[in-house]
């Protein structure tokens, strides 16, 4: 976010957490072309926020959004969402092995999402 004052212009920075240890280690996993795609959009998300929109973002409703990384090594999605002022929280992430998003990975998401916001 870019706030302009008077005197200065403020590069506002967003702060990126995981749901637990285990998504961390998950993403470690993953193949490398597929890492470095992810910490590029993660680098991009820190400075300018979440909503960076298609291809590298969207919106999946009820305040869950997705981060869409394909590289030579495959499809991978993260599910995340704002918590707090100038913070996003990682959900869950996977490799996709089908065109379509699978409803169980999105339910994981969204379960994850509702402990949070019931701790906010």
């Amino acid at each position: 976010m870019l706030r302009v004052s008077k005197y200065a212009i403020l590069f506002m920075s967003w702060t990126i957490t995981f749901y637990n240890q285990q998504i961390k280690q998950n993403l470690l996993k993953w193949p490398r072309g597929l890492q470095a795609k992810l910490t590029r959009i993660l680098e991009l998300i820190k400075e300018y926020g979440g909503d960076l929109g298609m291809p590298l973002t969207r919106a999946m409703g009820d305040g869950l959004f997705e981060i869409r990384v394909k590289a030579k090594e495959g499809i991978g999605r993260v599910f995340f969402a704002y918590i707090c002022q100038q913070e996003i929280i990682i959900l869950h992430s996977f490799i996709k092995k089908t065109q379509e998003t699978p409803k169980k990975e999105q339910e994981i998401a969204k379960q994850r999402l509702k402990e949070v916001r019931s701790y906010e």
